[in-house]
This record gives C-alpha cells, structure tokens and sequence, in this order.
C-alpha cells in the first residue's frame, strides 16, 4: 500500500522566546537601580581597596595594575568628593538656584555662572558693579543683585568662600588711590565683601585675593575682551579646595 500524505513538522521558532525580553529589560532595571543606590552613597575606602584588589590582574589582562592616583585626585577630586556627595549635591543646588535667581543679570551680561574644579564662580562684570578704574560699589545699581547673592551664600552656611579681583592690563594712575591693578583688583574684591557682610553673610567664611591682569579670559586685543577680564569672582569652593 502507498504511503499516506507525510505531516509536515512544525518548524522550531527562532530566536529568544518572548518571556526573555521582558526578563532582560528587569535585569537592566535593577542593575540600574543598583547603580543609582551606590552613586548617592559615600562609598567606604576600606571596600573600595578591595574592589580594586579584584581588579589586580586576571591571567593575561593585567589592566588592573594600572591604577594609581592621577592629576585630579591632584586636584582634590578623589572618590570621597565626588559629586554625588551631599556637599557635591549641594553645590549642583546651589547652581540652579543661581541661574533661576540671577536670570535677568545673566541675560543683561552682569553676571555669568559657570562651574569649574575650584567649585562653583559667580562672576560680577566690573563695568556693572563699579565706577571706571575705581574700587567703589556703584551700590544702587547693584544693591539688589548683591543682595540676591548674599541670600544664595547664606543658605551654606558650612560652605567656604573666595573672592577674586581682576583687571585688564590697562595700568592706573601712579599718583592716584590705587597706583597698580594689584590694589585695585584686591580694593574690589574687599568692598563686595563688605557689602555681602552688611547683607548678613558671615566674613570668616571667607578668603579674599586680587589678581590684577594675571588670569585674563579673553585677549586684552580688544575692548571686548578687556571688559570680560574686568570682574570680580565669587566662589563658591568645593571640598576639594578649601
């Protein structure tokens, strides 16, 4: 007798069954949260050595013996002042405060925010603070901002501060009030002290310097870049450079 129709098999699906996906992205999921719960923690030096004692060479790859203390942990940026610190915390706070408070200086140009490894520096145009080649506060056109300023400061009260004068390289007159830049960038940085003081910020939370024209921004080439050295920085000093 013949043989009847053969059944065809059915073909084995390829691929990763469907539950798979749903598994990987869970996974992924609480790896990530994982992460996030070690980022805002402050890790311990003691496990922290062991981590990197794991990472001491495994057969060929010997990567791990690599490690060692670069050019920011130089700078005071080692694992216990990272960012996700409190303090690091706070200063990215004190960032957004900063830039939603001082929103119509920024755009008029009296004021820049920025941020760097010395912490965060809110910098003052000079042209706006002071009268020309002097170290006296044209405090009535500034009274607000500096006012807007003292409250941001005074609500760290563990913080540490600096205050830079600088100047471009145009010199003053010798026979006047300030015969060089030096006093002159160092007159203004004291006077906004004076003034954050009188606004209720406490002084020994702070370090004073003048600079003159030795840390230019821009090229003193032009009256543009002249005016963008002439300012006066307040910092706001992270961990790192107290």
């Amino acid at each position: 007798m013949a043989d009847g129709p053969k059944k065809k098999k059915k073909k084995c699906p390829t691929g990763s069954p469907a539950w798979m996906n749903t598994y990987g992205d869970m996974v992924t999921l609480l790896l990530t949260f994982f992460v996030m719960l070690y980022t805002t923690s402050t890790p311990d030096d003691s496990k922290m050595n062991l981590i990197l004692a794991a990472f001491s060479g495994l057969g060929m790859y010997t990567g791990g013996q690599t490690l060692q203390e670069g050019k920011l942990a130089e700078l005071g940026n080692m694992i216990m002042s990272l960012p996700s610190t409190n303090r690091g915390r706070a200063l990215d706070e004190a960032r957004r405060k900063a830039i939603s408070q001082f929103e119509p200086e920024i755009k008029s140009q009296k004021v820049r925010v920025q941020q760097d490894e010395r912490g965060l520096i809110i910098t003052l145009a000079s042209d706006a603070f002071f009268k020309p080649a002097s170290a006296e506060v044209q405090i009535e056109e500034s009274r607000e901002t500096l006012q807007k300023l003292s409250a941001l400061l005074r609500s760290m009260p563990g913080r540490k501060f600096r205050i830079e004068g600088h100047t471009d390289s145009t010199p003053t007159d010798p026979t006047g009030p300030w015969p060089t830049n030096w006093e002159l960038s160092t007159d203004r940085a004291t006077n906004v002290l004076h003034y954050l003081v009188d606004f209720g910020v406490t002084e020994n939370q702070f370090q004073v310097a003048g600079f003159a024209d030795t840390v230019p921004l821009a090229s003193e080439s032009t009256e543009e870049g002249k005016a963008y050295n002439r300012r006066v920085d307040i910092i706001i000093l992270s961990d790192g450079h107290l």
